[in-house]
């Protein structure tokens, strides 16, 4: 058993290494520029704060990290937003495995996820959706360890008090899992009074809201900036009594085109759709609020406030989808016949970076086609024509302004749009277009 045990394991390891290679590789030969979201990131980067104009900071973050280490080398945020994705594909796999105690159905339960485009297609471009993923499995993985024990341990209920922090100073919309993961502990001790209450619970939300404080006074001193983008994101400003319908709906149908080839790899698993929902099943229960439970909220805050979800932002929300649908099914799946899974497995796992390609190299006026190095180039030719000291900072929206911080040799701080005031703090500077470069008084 143990040898077993050791070989998929190596197949494990193999798949995501596979996975790294390649989509690490792919948008770094096809792609000439970095997508939108990431320049913003880094843009963003450049002058850290506590908070943008539009996300909280961890975005921000981590490719200013990379940054200091590799600089201006596209392939290092590829290669970021790879990690991101592999770090949580590995702790779906350690939490399947507590689930099932059976490490085939702990592997097949991630290659699942490589059927649904959040976890290859779009994760070239690093942002806050990307940023969310590692935080969103470890929250989830912590979480189930307080849940299945009598003894809570102080370590576990702290590292889900850090990790959900991180998580929501990654997006705000993961207060959706944390949100749900707490409904499931208070039904379970006040409703159903199967746990007890123990005050290390509070230590997730001490540690949460510490880590909050210095966001929080960054907001109110920003006037609830980012909340607000939120909501104009929303769409609120023109909600209609129809769209309390109508986008719901949207999100519903969207929801399920996107799993399409999630459930085609299901059927030809298992062939055979047969299952039944006891809801005194502890691990169900628990897969049931980790994973339908934040979709349902999403649906509910929609049609409370006819607001539109985005589709991309239910990134991180189907994490453990591949484990819940084997939990399932688990006794339809017949292991001796999984050839079927996986040669539809290896197919969806190869269309995808094809596919990226096709779309990369034949479509010449994405974002990732825009000449940001050569735009660069134009304009430290034209400002060591008439100054003598390095470049500073950068002026205009995080797109034009952002290559140009990313680009330009001396990484100069993104300082915001242009407007008056920022001239104020200029000692010499060039404006080109829709952007402007200088010096510090």
């Amino acid at each position: 058993m143990n040898v077993l045990n050791r070989n998929i394991n190596n197949i494990f390891f193999i798949f995501i290494l596979i996975h790294l290679v390649i989509w690490t590789l792919v948008p770094s030969l096809t792609n000439k520029n970095l997508p939108l979201d990431t320049i913003e990131a880094l843009a963003w980067g450049s002058n850290l704060d506590w908070g943008f104009n539009k996300h909280p900071p961890m975005s921000a973050f981590f490719p200013e990290f990379f940054h200091q280490i590799f600089g201006s080398q596209d392939w290092a945020y590829y290669l970021l937003s790879q990690i991101f994705v592999l770090i949580s594909f590995y702790y779906v796999f350690k939490f399947a495995y507590k689930i099932f105690g059976n490490i085939k159905l702990s592997l097949i339960s991630v290659l699942l996820l490589e059927s649904i485009y959040f976890y290859n297609f779009t994760t070239p471009e690093f942002n806050v959706n990307i940023c969310q993923l590692p935080f969103w499995s470890l929250v989830v993985y912590y979480s189930w360890k307080i849940y299945e024990t009598k003894e809570i341990k102080f370590i576990d209920c702290f590292l889900v008090g850090l990790f959900g922090a991180i998580g929501f100073l990654s997006k705000y919309l993961f207060i959706y899992l944390l949100i749900s993961i707490d409904l499931l502990f208070f039904y379970l001790i006040f409703f159903k009074k199967t746990k007890k209450f123990d005050f290390k619970y509070l230590i997730s939300l001490e540690v949460f809201i510490v880590l909050m404080i210095p966001h929080f006074i960054w907001l109110y001193n920003n006037e609830f900036i980012t909340i607000l983008y939120g909501l104009k994101r929303v769409g609120l400003e023109q909600s209609g009594i129809l769209n309390h319908l109508h986008y719901p709906i949207v999100f519903l149908f969207k929801q399920i085109g996107i799993l399409i080839p999630f459930f085609f790899l299901i059927w030809l698993l298992i062939k055979k759709i047969k299952f039944k929902i006891n809801f005194k099943d502890k691990k169900l229960l628990f897969l049931l609020f980790i994973n339908i439970f934040p979709i349902l909220l999403m649906f509910i805050t929609s049609a409370v406030l006819g607001s539109k979800i985005r589709t991309m932002w239910m990134t991180p929300f189907y994490l453990f989808f591949g484990v819940l649908f084997v939990y399932l099914f688990k006794f339809q799946i017949n292991l001796k016949k999984i050839n079927s899974f996986l040669y539809g497995f290896i197919f969806l796992f190869f269309l995808s970076p094809v596919i990226y390609s096709y779309v990369s190299i034949t479509e010449t006026d994405k974002r990732t086609d825009y000449p940001g190095k050569e735009i660069a180039k134009k304009i430290q030719t034209k400002w060591d024509k008439d100054f003598d000291k390095p470049i500073e900072f950068v002026i205009g929206n995080e797109w034009h302004a952002g290559n140009l911080s990313y680009h330009l040799k001396s990484r100069p701080k993104w300082e915001g749009f242009i407007n008056e005031d920022i001239f104020s703090i200029a000692n010499e500077y060039l404006c080109v277009d829709d952007v402007c470069v200088g010096t510090y008084k």
